[in-house]
């Protein structure tokens, strides 16, 4: 008989302390009834009785009207706003304009083959000692 009353009063501690959890994380617009720290105080100083009521009176069914969250991609509204291929295809063509008009300007000096200079005696020497055994 004792086993059997552990064993009850842990689960109705189990159940207790789901409920204050439940109640606590739910959004402040899914609670019926009276506001959310009223349900709290309820589900705590009543602890299986507030349980109860809490999941029978106070805590509302997600209703099938409430938005979805999607992905980009997922939503009609968000892709019908991306325009046509058309539009795709005017902008590229209009970037691909304006990269030509930047390669036709582009006076890059990495391009322009270097000037040759006259180079003086030394310079044609090479690195010192290069030029082999003096005798």
């Amino acid at each position: 008989m004792a086993r059997l009353l552990l064993i009850g009063v842990l689960l109705a501690l189990a159940f207790w302390v789901y409920s204050i959890v439940d109640c606590a994380l739910q959004d402040a617009t899914r609670h019926r009834g009276v506001s959310k720290p009223v349900w709290i105080l309820i589900v705590v100083l009543l602890p299986v009785l507030g349980g109860i009521l809490w999941f029978v009176v106070g805590r509302a069914r997600r209703s099938a009207g409430a938005p979805v969250r999607r992905a980009p991609d997922d939503d009609p509204d968000f892709l019908g706003s991306l325009g046509s291929v058309r539009d795709q295809d005017e902008r590229i063509r209009r970037l691909e304009e304006e990269l030509a008009a930047l390669d036709a300007e582009a006076d890059d000096p990495r391009d322009v083959p270097p000037t040759r200079s006259s180079q003086s005696d030394d310079d044609a020497e090479g690195p010192a000692g290069s030029r082999g055994p003096r005798a």
